[in-house]
């Protein structure tokens, strides 16, 4: 639990030093530069993997900002197979005002989609403290995470925290050609209504930005 809760640091330095709005940012706690962490975002898949023994002390995994000051009411996420659940990992930890709380993947029972994936939906009820005792999540929170630290690969997909879908964010552009050819559908960091919104986004704000 020590191993995790160092992690579990590492990972909360860079939720502060990320952006405030919602994101999922993906990123590898890797102290001992061993390289075996990896997490990457793709098509809606947050793909996570160790590959190194599970005691070495390194994990990969996403931040997930701006739920600063919520209350946690619930949080969930779909693995490519029930197979990819080993030892709790992948996992949710949340910290909040009162401490430390993980909610792991072997603490629920998923539901199993006709495509052969595995949803798993966590209640407040559902959380375990660092003791490994089952509780029910108080206080209300100042970082959020999700992560394997157990050897091995996770795909996860709907990764869902207080009811709201977490994906990274991406924008705001910075030239006009990247509006272009449908391009202004791929911004979530301002969103745009077509290529026009988005042309005219850069023109008053893009262009002066990127050429400080």
């Amino acid at each position: 639990m020590k191993k995790y809760i160092a992690a579990l640091t590492a990972v909360l330095a860079l939720a502060v030093a990320g952006s405030a709005a919602a994101a999922l940012v993906p990123g590898v706690f890797d102290p001992g530069n061993t390289g075996c962490p990896v997490a990457t975002f793709s098509n809606g898949v947050l793909h996570l993997e160790k590959n190194c023994p599970t005691p070495t002390n390194a994990a990969a995994g996403a931040d997930i900002t701006g739920l600063e000051g919520q209350m946690f009411t619930g949080a969930s996420f779909t693995l490519a197979s029930a197979g990819q659940c080993q030892g709790g990992s992948p996992r949710f930890d949340v910290v909040t005002t009162t401490g430390l709380f993980f909610f792991g993947c072997n603490n629920v029972t998923p539901t199993i989609n006709g495509d052969g994936t595995a949803t798993y939906a966590f209640t407040p009820s559902d959380a375990f403290n660092t003791s490994g005792v089952q509780t029910t999540i108080t206080g209300t929170i100042q970082a959020v995470d999700v992560l394997i630290d157990v050897q091995g690969t996770a795909d996860l997909t709907n990764i869902v925290v207080n009811g709201v879908t977490q994906v990274p964010l991406v924008g705001p552009p910075t030239s006009k050609d990247q509006c272009k050819k449908g391009g202004w559908q791929d911004f979530n960091n301002p969103t745009f209504k077509n290529q026009g919104d988005c042309v005219s986004f850069v023109a008053s704000h893009g262009e002066k930005q990127h050429n400080k």
